[in-house]
């Protein structure tokens, strides 16, 4: 009875002990998983065009974290921030100063501050792009337009891409935000206003046309003008040529008309008949000779 006894108490604590360390492996489990979870906590990476920004109870701390693997307090927070170049486009409904409706579609590319990333997050939070970018394109877009006509919008358009750059770039400054590089995609304006600026450029065309045609006449007009005051002119040179020629030729013969040569020359020619009548002075008037 007693050996009964006995054995009965030894396997009452062979079976103590083993509920003993059955319970004792789920917790060592779970602390195992609690000290991996700590150590894991331990470590952040943060990935290759990001800067993390490190809180501490919510607290920012004044330094920031390059891409890689860090160290940290388990009880820490790290906020990964984009510091890559960053593509925003932008439809936008404006007025020209003429009051003139124009859609304009605006692309922005900007880039955060890396070393500057904790004071964004810290003024303005991860969404900086809906609370600052939007409203700063919205407004710069907006201001700059208006100050423009709707046809000069046009005519002016890489003035207008300009100004609404430099504001841009001069709000964005401010709070860390570089702007690379903006451009205007498309404007569209109302079909009235393109219909009437097509008539415009219309009627523009017909009057350079106009002017155009009536300058070649008036070019030609003068090239025939030209060419008959030439000719005029060359004729009237060769009239006065000739007109010298001749005084010439008539100076020459009358400076070679001696009185021999006039008594030579009518000698030669005369037909041995005497006049017919003889004055009474020293002209002789010869007239025909006849029997009667």
């Amino acid at each position: 009875m007693r050996t009964d006894k006995k054995k009965g108490c030894e396997i009452n604590m062979k079976n103590e002990r083993s509920v003993k360390k059955t319970a004792l492996i789920p917790a060592g489990i779970a602390a195992l998983i609690i000290v991996a979870v700590l150590a894991f906590g331990c470590f952040t990476q943060v990935p290759t065009g990001h800067t993390g920004v490190l809180t501490t109870f919510g607290r920012v701390s004044d330094y920031t974290l390059d891409s890689g693997i860090h160290l940290k307090a388990p009880w820490q927070k790290v906020i990964k921030m984009d510091n890559r170049i960053q593509r925003a486009t932008e439809t936008l409904s404006c007025f020209s100063s003429d009051i003139q409706e124009v859609i304009m579609v605006y692309t922005l590319n900007y880039q955060i501050s890396s070393k500057d990333a904790m004071t964004i997050y810290r003024t303005i939070g991860s969404d900086y792009y809906n609370k600052i970018i939007v409203p700063t394109v919205q407004e710069a877009v907006k201001v700059c337009t208006a100050k423009y006509t709707a046809e000069a919008l046009v005519s002016e358009r890489t003035a207008l891409a300009a100004a609404i750059e430099n504001s841009l770039s001069e709000k964005l400054n401010g709070y860390n935000i570089m702007v690379n590089s903006t451009a205007i995609e498309n404007m569209d304006f109302t079909d009235a206003f393109t219909n009437a600026v097509e008539a415009k450029q219309v009627a523009q065309q017909n009057k350079l046309k106009a002017e155009t045609e009536a300058q070649q006449k008036v070019i030609e007009a003068k090239a025939d003008a030209d060419v008959k005051q030439i000719e005029a002119d060359a004729e009237a040179y060769q009239l006065v040529k000739k007109a010298e020629a001749e005084a010439e030729a008539y100076r020459m013969i009358s400076e070679s008309l001696t009185d021999k040569v006039i008594s030579k020359m009518y000698y030669d020619h005369w037909d041995g008949k005497l006049p017919n009548v003889m004055t009474d002075g020293n002209t002789l008037l010869n007239l025909p000779y006849t029997d009667k």
